[in-house]
């Protein structure tokens, strides 16, 4: 499954100066699914 999320945050993982990721949203629209994912893959 391809989400638009992930490549915002392949983005943020090559910035040279990121900031802390801070993930927000509601219950249950996969933001758990998403970070473990971006992990599994990067």
């Amino acid at each position: 499954m391809e989400r638009l999320i992930l490549n915002e945050l392949l983005d943020w993982k090559n910035l040279p100066y990121r900031k802390p990721l801070i993930l927000k949203g509601v219950r249950q629209v996969g933001k758990t699914w998403v970070l473990k994912e971006f992990g599994r893959r990067y």
